[in-house]
């Protein structure tokens, strides 16, 4: 293993903050292989022995989790296998150190943006109901769409015995026998969007969700897959703990 100094390693064990770390390594409060550690030694954490005031540091490599966005394709599960024999978004994940999945679902005939991770609590917290992060979809219907249809789906519709939340319904691209319509959702029930469309007399051609939050499909070729940039995690991670009931 790569060499690290005294100081990170404390700070990565969980003993102290670095500077604190630097202060205990000046006051001679820390030790190496039984000798007096230097500020800036460079040791080997799994080798050599490191003490703070007698009492051995324990070091355990930090784990970076991973945050990917995947260009689901139509025809592929989102699951980790499938005793069908059936393709499943696994298959067109890249090697990651740490084994990762998918956070929510798509289902087999929708693609679009799908994001996965290794992180628990980050998923957990992103697909919670009470953060109502948005979730935008793109949505072709046939053969038409009414204003009373638009006001429905928006208003909300009945599912299961429970209304959904106000949705934001608009029209994106019109032709005979073809609507494209944009509608955002702020919750995640059980393939909601087709259900929504199928109650209000709409049949869905094409479903493609198109982001999550602030985080965008953009020009992500279907079936490839890229690490969430800084920006974009910083921008999701705002979005996850934001008030509930706002947008």
């Amino acid at each position: 293993m790569e060499k690290m100094r005294v100081q990170k390693i404390i700070a990565e064990a969980g003993i102290c903050s670095r500077r604190k770390a630097e202060e205990l390594i000046e006051k001679g409060r820390v030790k190496v292989n039984g000798h007096p550690a230097l500020t800036g030694q460079k040791i080997d954490p799994l080798k050599d022995l490191v003490t703070v005031d007698g009492q051995r540091v324990y070091y355990t490599r930090k784990k970076t989790h991973v945050y990917l966005m995947m260009n689901k394709p139509r025809g592929y599960l989102t699951t980790m296998s499938d005793d069908r024999g059936r393709r499943c978004v696994t298959e067109l994940l890249p090697e990651t150190e740490q084994r990762v999945y998918p956070i929510g679902r798509l289902d087999l005939n929708t693609e679009g943006l799908l994001l996965f991770t290794s992180d628990g609590k980050f998923a957990n917290d992103l697909m919670h109901p009470s953060r109502a992060v948005n979730k935008t979809y793109r949505v072709t219907v046939r053969p038409d769409v009414t204003e009373e249809q638009i006001v429905k789906l928006t208003a909300g519709v009945y599912l299961d015995g429970r209304k959904t939340a106000p949705a934001d319904v608009r029209v994106l691209h019109k032709e005979p026998g073809r609507v494209v319509l944009e509608i955002v959702i702020h919750e995640g029930r059980n393939r909601q969007i087709r259900r929504m469309c199928e109650e209000v007399g709409l049949e869905v051609a094409r479903l493609k969700r198109t982001a999550v939050g602030p985080i965008r499909l953009g020009m992500l070729k279907p079936g490839t897959c890229r690490a969430l940039t800084a920006e974009e995690l910083r921008a999701i991670r705002t979005a996850v703990k934001k008030p509930e009931g706002s947008r």
